[in-house]
């Protein structure tokens, strides 16, 4: 049994009373939910809910109100081991987690930033939204949480997404007045999730809440001045205290031009609160939403769409320093040449190729939709997703996420795998001992999946499955 500290009772008792204190504890200890967020760009949910019955004996059921969301019945621990999990057909995600993208409800034509971005599952799905083009932007402080933020994208394919590696609170210094749309899921005393990381009963006290909310306070800030006039920031937070909640909107309405917009979530949720133990707070912050997690049996979340009504400034403007980084349309002499052998070896149409611009960077290529746009992109990390290597000789060897990406349009140079065994080698990067096909590269089908890409040499089919994706447990009946 999950025990609360004293201090995390007394607080929770003081805010919400002791009968919701109680509801939960007793929520705590119970087996969390699993739910699966299904992958619009790659499949649908009708389609997953039928693979994972039929090759996994994994149960689901659709969830009222949310259109890709499926929730686990039976067979949650396998639900992160099948093949379609590690191609990214779905992502396990909180419920509650999927609601914050859901209320900016971004479109192509939006140009938007998710300035807390790992691990990637709200960076992700707004990229879903955004049906994978336009410009989003996913910044993330941490290094080492940056790995898995561009693991995520990878394996769901996203092509539509910058990375930058930069303080949030301080990218209002690089851009001013720019962005549509902007998510600003911050970093919190993680109350709404205990269920799940029972840890944050070891470290939680309220002079922890006070430091977090000072970041929150200037990351919501950073965001505001980001925003264009009539832009929408959505805060968001996945703890219950009023300090990092309505506390921090409370601040930034009354000192910056935004007004509180009024979201209806899919899910059971409640109205913000308009006072704490030790504030009250504009009767407005009621239009701010929280969802209970002995109401719903989901994550404890807070949840608050603004909306930038007049222009800010901005004098601390920076001009950042930038790397040698240009965008190259299909067409353009360093690219175009190679592209054609792309087009001719594996039978891709011109047209298709046409619709991505491509970056070099050193020896690998990478590409983006057409319609990604930034002032400075030789301040990111990455644009976009890895479209192949420079060999030898200069031309490109085809790299598996562009494989996935560019799918049926991959018309030559297929080899099909037939049984488990040679999936099973291929998925852990190992050598099929097949040596029926001509030596060169090729893409790796399996049933109606592109796995990726291989080279055949005199030994047999050697796979070129990324791997970092070689590390997750995949399970092979």
């Amino acid at each position: 049994m999950t025990e609360l500290s004293d201090k995390i009772q007394s607080y929770v008792g003081s805010l919400f009373g002791k009968e919701n204190l109680n509801k939960f504890i007793e929520y705590i200890n119970s087996s969390p939910s699993q739910f699966i967020r299904v992958n619009s760009l790659k499949t649908t949910p009708e389609k997953i809910i039928k693979v994972l019955s039929n090759k996994y004996g994994i149960k689901t059921e659709r969830v009222p109100g949310l259109q890709n969301t499926l929730k686990v019945i039976k067979g949650n621990e396998l639900a992160g081991k099948t093949i379609e999990h590690i191609l990214g057909f779905y992502y396990i995600q909180g419920l509650s987690s999927m609601l914050p993208a859901l209320v900016l409800s971004p479109g192509k034509d939006d140009i938007v930033l998710d300035l807390c971005a790992a691990p990637g599952s709200k960076t992700t799905q707004l990229a879903e939204l955004m049906n994978n083009e336009g410009t989003l932007i996913a910044n993330e402080i941490q290094l080492s949480r940056l790995k898995a933020l561009v693991h995520n994208i990878e394996r769901l394919n996203i092509i539509n997404t910058g990375v930058i590696h930069q303080k949030g609170e301080l990218l209002s210094k690089i851009y001013s007045d720019y962005f549509d749309k902007i998510l600003v899921d911050a970093p919190c005393s993680g109350l709404g999730i205990i269920q799940k990381k029972g840890e944050v009963i070891q470290w939680w006290n309220e002079e922890k809440v006070t430091v977090l909310a000072e970041l929150q306070l200037k990351l919501l800030i950073a965001a505001i001045k980001m925003l264009k006039m009539g832009g929408e920031v959505v805060y968001s937070t996945c703890t219950m205290t009023a300090e990092e909640n309505e506390s921090i909107i409370n601040k930034v309405l009354s000192k910056y031009p935004v007004e509180l917009i009024d979201v209806t979530l899919p899910i059971l949720s409640g109205k913000g609160l308009t006072s704490s133990v030790s504030e009250n707070f504009r009767p407005e912050l009621q239009k701010s939403k929280r969802i209970f997690p002995w109401e719903t049996g989901s994550d404890g979340f807070f949840i608050a769409k603004l909306r930038k009504t007049e222009g800010t400034t901005n004098p601390e403007q920076i001009i950042p320093q930038k790397r040698n980084i240009k965008l190259l349309n299909h067409k353009h002499k360093d690219i175009n040449e190679r592209l054609n052998y792309i087009r001719d070896y594996f039978g891709v149409e011109e047209n298709i190729l046409a619709g991505y611009n491509y970056l070099i960077k050193n020896k690998d290529i990478y590409f983006v939709p057409l319609d990604w746009y930034d002032n400075n992109p030789g301040i990111f990390e990455r644009i976009g997703t890895k479209f192949g290597s420079l060999d030898k000789s200069g031309e490109i060897t085809l790299h598996t996420q562009a494989a996935q990406v560019l799918g049926k349009s991959i018309n030559k140079a297929i080899i099909e795998i037939n049984n488990m065994d040679e999936l099973k080698t291929y998925m852990e990067g190992g050598i099929i001992k097949n040596k029926s096909f001509t030596e060169g590269q090729y893409v790796i089908k399996y049933e109606d999946y592109i796995l990726g890409t291989a080279v055949v040499t005199k030994g047999g089919i050697k796979s070129r499955f990324p791997r970092a994706k070689r590390t997750q447990e995949i399970y092979f009946d």
